[in-house]
């Protein structure tokens, strides 16, 4: 284990080889290792996503998105990853802290290499000419198919613990879905504190904006642009220029 190559592949698991997957993890001598592993390979490959994701916007929103993606992703795992911890010694678990963080790291890693392979299809629209409303959409849509990939790989290696290993309980498994669910809201919180990822091109650059209202009703807004007419879906307007849902709420730090 000590001279084991760092390699992509060795990361991720594979669906023939799930099992072999989640035993090296149990048994591995080095957890602390793979945990850095694991965090620079997904902090690389979010950083990706997130150039390519600013690139609508121009250069300093690329930088500036493929900074605040892994950041995202990595401080909503060190806000809800105690208490998932202790929920799971409290019920009984016996994996230690490394292997556990080892097996949700590498459900990260997964949801970043899935982020990834969709990039072709984000830069195909923004170099088309992609609508910026249609864009909100398609990224927020790739965020959850790839962390519903992710998160289904920690379940079925929290399965495997427990049923393969009894190291692991039951109602561990449980408690992880509802984990899920309080790691997603974390999540969404934060990105509404740290947008913008994606800006308009008419937008000034802008490290941060705070907005009034929140996530759900500037997804709602970005639906109605897309079904409204051609004209007013092209007028340049963000959620918190809209003249009746957002007037006057944007404040922006520089």
């Amino acid at each position: 284990m000590a001279n084991e190559k760092f390699s992509l592949t060795d990361l991720l698991p594979g669906l023939q080889n799930k099992d072999e997957f989640f035993e090296r993890i149990l048994h591995d001598t080095t957890p602390w290792r793979r945990v850095w592993q694991l965090t620079i390979a997904f902090a690389a490959l979010t950083l990706v996503y997130g150039i390519v994701m600013g690139f609508y916007s121009g250069p300093l929103q690329a930088v500036t998105a493929g900074v605040k993606v892994p950041i995202l992703f990595l401080l909503s795992l060190l806000i809800c990853f105690p208490a998932f911890f202790i929920l799971q010694l409290i019920l009984g678990s016996k994996m230690k802290l490394t292997h556990m963080a080892v097996i949700v790291l590498s459900g990260y890693v997964l949801t970043g290499a899935i982020m990834v392979s969709f990039t072709p299809i984000v830069l195909l629209f923004v170099l088309t000419g992609g609508n910026y409303y249609f864009l909100q959409l398609l990224h927020i849509a790739i965020f959850v198919v790839s962390g519903i990939f992710g998160m289904k790989m920690v379940l079925d290696a929290l399965k495997y613990s427990c049923e393969e290993k009894n190291v692991y309980p039951r109602t561990g498994v449980v408690v992880f879905r509802f984990w899920v669910v309080i790691l997603a809201f974390v999540g969404i919180q934060l990105a509404w504190n740290l947008q913008p990822f994606l800006a308009e091109k008419t937008a000034a650059y802008a490290m941060f904006k705070k907005y009034k209202g929140n996530f759900y009703t500037a997804v709602v807004y970005s639906i109605q642009q897309l079904s409204a007419a051609p004209d007013n879906t092209n007028q340049g307007h963000s959620p918190n220029m809209h003249p009746r849902l957002f007037q006057d709420t944007t404040k922006v730090v520089r």
